[in-house]
């Protein structure tokens, strides 16, 4: 978590921007983790530059339908992200093949990676930056995503607004 937190903070820090995205729960997660960032979670302050790459349905069918679902959030990724930027990508299984293609590309591009991901030693666990697994089954993989996303949303707000942080505005 902590090494997740230092990777956002300075992600925003440095004026970046958050890519997230998943699939089904984990699309809803990404939006909700967005909004939270954009808007606000627990404090009133700038907003943070997130996007989650689960809500364009335009592109999400194009690509789907010229290059193949597998490529929906590569080519947003490739689009959109540039170096010293981040992406979170939220999977229970770790093995989802859009997920793992548009981490491929933020690491190409040389983004920041974090994985949220269920147990088990998944190729997105390996092929991230920082991974916070969540050791539970079933529902509760999300659940427990769910909580994470909550706390590091805390965290980046404490760390960038709280008590004693620098002045710091992003952009």
């Amino acid at each position: 978590m902590d090494q997740a937190v230092a990777v956002l903070v300075s992600c925003f820090r440095a004026g970046g921007k958050l890519l997230l995205f998943g699939n089904g729960g984990s699309a809803a997660d990404a939006q909700h983790m967005a909004a939270e960032l954009v808007g606000r979670f627990q404090r009133e302050r700038p907003p943070l530059p997130a996007v989650a790459l689960t809500t364009d349905t335009s592109t999400l069918t194009a690509v789907a339908n010229d290059y193949g679902f597998e490529h929906v959030f590569a080519r947003q990724v490739e689009a959109l992200g540039r170096r010293g930027d981040a992406a979170v990508a939220i999977s229970t299984s770790g093995a989802s093949a859009n997920v793992l293609a548009a981490v491929r590309v933020a690491l190409a591009q040389k983004l920041h990676t974090i994985a949220l991901v269920g147990p088990g030693g998944s190729e997105l666990e390996r092929l991230a930056d920082v991974a916070v697994v969540v050791d539970a089954q079933g529902p509760e993989i999300q659940e427990g995503q769910l909580t994470i996303e909550h706390a590091l949303c805390a965290a980046v707000e404490e760390a960038l607004f709280g008590p004693g942080a620098e002045s710091w505005r992003p952009g």
